[in-house]
């Protein structure tokens, strides 16, 4: 995601009952969020290497967020698309999508990106300027944390149709030492998406994107592109995390806007949707490992995927 602010506002694995560790998931408890179980889906993302367009990495990856999720849907669309990177450099892509509830109306669409970015641009160590990111929590985390709501979600049909979408091309955005300006590199696939639904005509109640949502110490404020174009979803969300005693992680203060691919479901779908995401201006904004080679496993959170995963669900049970 492009971790630069917006200059202004814009107004207008397993079979279903299984854990990703192969432990028999029974009763009850089976179709509530399990931390541990989003961990093992971060990690078999990083497990792969970094998921960069183009790579083996990357072809592999999609393939088994394919056959995972059809464990739990029958309801799977592989979106193929291409773009042109802010480079000129042709690029190749693929959103996927799962759907639950596939009959209902009314909607709700659960995003993330899973690519991972191919320049460790903001890495201390210039060496590493150009290498690619491994993407724990830029990107796994967030679909980790998917993953783990499908699986619940395959045990217990929600009431209201819900679509998770794995965007990918989101992080291939401009270079940190490129002379041009292409605010627009980001978030290739939520583009492509928002102008070309997985269904014509697609439309949700609203959208919530995960974006870095495992690191230790994670704050979420109310972010500003979130708050411009949908204050009632952003307050929703809160409302339930209060509720469930998170409000250390869910913050009630506004944020800068950000360009993340909310803003294109937004403009362009016209989804009110929001962005649950790991900012902290007086910290200087993003996590420390924010697009260096040291966005790896040991900076995931198993207590900060279950504060988004468990706030993300019951969002979802309460919609009916």
């Amino acid at each position: 995601m492009l971790k630069r602010t917006l200059a202004f506002i814009y107004v207008g694995l397993a079979a279903a009952g299984l854990s990703c560790g192969g432990q028999k998931a029974t009763g009850p408890a089976a179709t509530e969020f399990d931390a541990a179980s989003a961990y093992g889906f971060v990690k078999k993302q990083v497990e792969f290497g970094p998921r960069v367009p183009g790579t083996p990495a990357h072809a592999a990856c999609a393939d088994w967020f394919v056959a995972t999720l059809r464990q739990w849907t029958p309801d799977v669309v592989v979106q193929e698309f291409k773009a042109r990177a802010y480079d000129g450099r042709p690029l190749a892509g693929k959103n996927i999508i799962a759907s639950f509830n596939a009959g209902a109306k009314d909607r709700i669409l659960l995003c993330a990106h899973w690519d991972s970015r191919p320049f460790a641009d903001h890495d201390p160590d210039p060496a590493n300027h150009f290498k690619p990111v491994m993407g724990a929590n830029d990107g796994a985390s967030g679909v980790g944390v998917l993953l783990e709501v499908a699986r619940c979600l395959s045990l217990r049909k929600p009431a209201v149709g819900v679509d998770i979408l794995l965007l990918d091309l989101e992080d291939f955005g401009e270079h940190a030492n490129w002379r041009g300006s292409s605010e627009d590199s980001w978030g290739l696939g939520a583009q492509y998406w928002a102008k070309n639904p997985h269904n014509a005509g697609y439309r949700a109640r609203f959208g919530i994107l995960l974006d870095m949502v495992g690191d230790s110490g994670a704050m979420f404020p109310m972010e500003g592109t979130s708050m411009s174009f949908s204050p009632d979803v952003v307050k929703k969300v809160w409302t339930v995390a209060r509720g469930l005693g998170l409000s250390k992680y869910f913050l009630d203060r506004e944020s800068d806007p950000l360009i993340d691919d909310h803003l294109y479901i937004n403009r362009y779908a016209g989804i009110p949707t929001i962005d649950i995401i790991d900012y902290d201006a007086g910290r200087g904004g993003f996590p420390s490992s924010w697009h260096t080679a040291g966005d790896t496993l040991d900076k995931i959170d198993k207590k900060t995927l279950e504060a988004v995963g468990r706030t993300v669900l019951a969002v979802v049970r309460q919609e009916k």
